[in-house]
C-alpha cells in the first residue's frame, strides 16, 4: 500500500500501528497519516514523526464534522494525484457502564456517535481520494494496493457470540459500525474499493483493560498481516487480527 490514514493514534492501537508500520523500511507506506485530537499530547507520535518523514500528523477532533472538508483538504495536498489507499477507522470509544441498571443515555449516544457515526462521515468525505487511488490503478488486484475501508470493529460487536450481555453503549455502537461496514462493501465493489470490519482481539490498552490477553505488539502485526494480504474475497468480512473469520 501506498498510503494509509489511520484515525485515533495518539495511544494504544492507533500509535502501536503506526510503530509496526515504520520498523520495516521496505514495507512502509510513503504516506503515514495519523489523525490526533491533541498534537500536544501525542509526545511519542511526535518523536515517531521527527524520524520518518513520511509520517504526517493531522489534528483534528473527529466529532467536529465539519472540520471535515480541512482534514480531506489536508490529506489531498499530501497524498495528491496518488489518492488514499487505505482508511484506518481506529478511533473509539468504550464507556465503565456495563449492564443494564447502570447504563447511561449520555454513554448510549457518545459511543455511538465516536464508534459508529464518525467512521461513515470520514469514509464519505474522504471517498473521492479513495476512488482516486482506485482508479489510479487499474490493474492491480482490489485490496489495500487499490483502495480499501477497514473499520475498527470488536468481537463484542457481534450477535452471535453476545452470551455474556451487558456492555450495552460498546456493543450497539460496534454492531451498528458492523453494517455499515457490510453496507460500505456493497456500495462501493463498483469503485473497486473493499471493506471489512476488523476486530484487534482483547488487546492490553486503556480500553481493553489489564487483564486482557493480549500486547499490542502481537494484535498491531497480526492486523497489518490481514490488511497486507485482503483480496477481493474477504470484501464485506468480519476479520480477526489473525485472519479468522468472525460470525456477525
Amino acid at each position: 500500500m501506498n498510503s494509509i490514514l489511520i484515525t485515533g493514534c495518539n495511544r494504544g492501537l492507533g500509535l502501536g500501528l503506526v510503530r509496526c508500520l515504520v520498523q520495516n523500511p521496505k514495507e512502509m507506506p510513503k504516506y503515514l497519516l495519523t489523525t490526533v485530537r491533541d498534537a500536544t499530547k501525542a509526545e511519542e507520535l511526535q518523536k515517531l514523526a521527527k524520524e520518518h518523514p513520511n509520517i504526517h500528523i493531522l489534528e483534528v477532533d473527529l466529532t467536529n464534522y465539519d472540520a471535515y472538508e480541512g482534514l480531506v483538504k489536508k490529506v489531498e495536498d499530501i497524498v495528491k494525484e496518488d489518492g488514499l489507499n487505505v482508511l484506518l477507522n481506529n478511533a473509539g470509544y468504550g464507556p465503565k457502564s456495563t449492564r443494564l441498571p447502570h447504563t447511561k443515555h449520555q454513554d448510549l449516544v457518545e459511543c455511538f456517535n465516536i464508534n459508529s457515526v464518525v467512521p461513515v462521515m470520514l469514509t464519505k468525505a474522504l471517498l473521492p481520494l479513495l476512488q482516486r487511488a482506485a482508479a489510479a490503478r487499474p490493474d492491480a488486484p482490489i485490496g489495500p494496493e487499490k483502495a480499501c475501508v477497514i473499520n475498527m470493529t470488536s468481537l463484542l460487536g457481534s450477535i452471535t457470540e453476545n452470551t455474556h450481555g451487558g456492555l450495552y453503549a460498546y456493543r450497539m455502537s460496534k454492531a451498528a459500525l458492523n453494517i455499515a461496514t457490510k453496507s460500505m462493501s456493497v456500495d462501493l465493489q463498483g469503485d473497486k474499493i473493499m471493506a471489512i470490519s476488523l476486530h484487534p482481539g482483547w488487546v492490553r490498552t486503556d480500553l481493553g483493560g489489564s487483564k486482557a490477553p493480549l500486547d499490542v505488539e502481537t494484535s498491531v502485526s497480526g492486523m497489518i498481516d490481514v490488511i497486507r494480504g485482503l483480496t477481493a474475497e474477504q470484501n464485506g468480512k468480519f476479520l480477526q487480527y489473525n485472519g479468522k473469520e468472525l460470525a456477525w
